[in-house]
């Protein structure tokens, strides 16, 4: 490992908005602060907002400076990435930020039914090969459905055509029906404020002209959702490998 990720590494030690919880601390039981996020981490009882996935943290920062009335978490497992956003929210002061270090596997065991309002998916893995593995699959969705309060929202924002077919598909054979459904964010005029929020890969994605697809839905009945029974063509590039090399690759759910 080199002297620079060690270095954030004991920075983000030092950090009290960073919550860093090892995969077999939370593989049999809740974390302490399951519950408790509102009172013991931030303080407050406003609503709180996950970027699942949320890499550099700049979804995470970038809406906290827009909603100092909601608390906002940042989850990844990657600590090299997440200390740009933790480093962030530190010389910004922003008190209605925090990041949360763990797989997305155990996110269960961190929030407790109802405590979070709404998630945000930005340019997860599409996960071409294994289904399992899709932030947006039943799976997941179920997993996320232990923690949303009724009603709650989910956000996915990506470059991936696969990942958004294969979503826009999962919530056709479940009947649900987006919130807003957009192909090219961008050159549709849908954009505001918060997706005009742009990550580090979604600026390399504009930049060679790949179009930003946007769903917003809410989350219903997760305990019953089926997978999509549809065959879908993969990307063309290697959105995971966050190039833009042509690939070939199997067509699987």
């Amino acid at each position: 490992m080199g002297k620079n990720k060690l270095k954030k590494f004991a920075e983000m030690a030092t950090y009290s908005h960073v919550v860093q919880a090892p995969f077999d601390e939370v593989f049999h039981s809740n974390h302490a602060l399951y519950g408790k996020w509102k009172e013991q981490f931030f303080g407050n009882d406003n609503p709180v907002v996950l970027e699942l996935g949320c890499g550099k943290g700049e979804y995470t920062v970038g809406l906290a400076r827009l909603f100092p009335g909601k608390n906002f978490i940042g989850v990844d497992i990657k600590g090299n990435r997440m200390h740009r956003g933790a480093t962030d929210v530190l010389n910004e002061g922003l008190k209605n930020a925090g990041f949360l270090r763990t797989r997305i596997e155990a996110i269960h065991a961190f929030f407790a039914p109802s405590e979070v309002d709404e998630i945000w998916l930005t340019f997860p893995d599409p996960q071409i090969k294994k289904f399992r593995k899709r932030l947006t699959s039943t799976r997941f969705l179920s997993a996320y459905g232990r923690f949303l309060k009724p009603g709650g929202i989910v956000h996915l924002k990506t470059d991936s055509l696969f990942m958004y077919t294969y979503t826009r598909e999962l919530l056709k054979a479940n009947d649900i029906t987006p919130l807003v459904d957009e192909t090219d964010l961008y050159s549709n005029g849908y954009q505001d404020d918060i997706l005009g929020i742009q990550t580090y890969y979604e600026k390399k994605w504009l930049d060679h002209g790949i179009p930003i697809k946007y769903l917003k839905f809410e989350l219903q009945n997760a305990d019953e959702l089926v997978e999509p029974e549809v065959e879908i063509e993969p990307d063309e590039y290697r959105s995971a490998g966050r190039g833009v090399k042509p690939r070939r690759t199997g067509n699987q759910l």
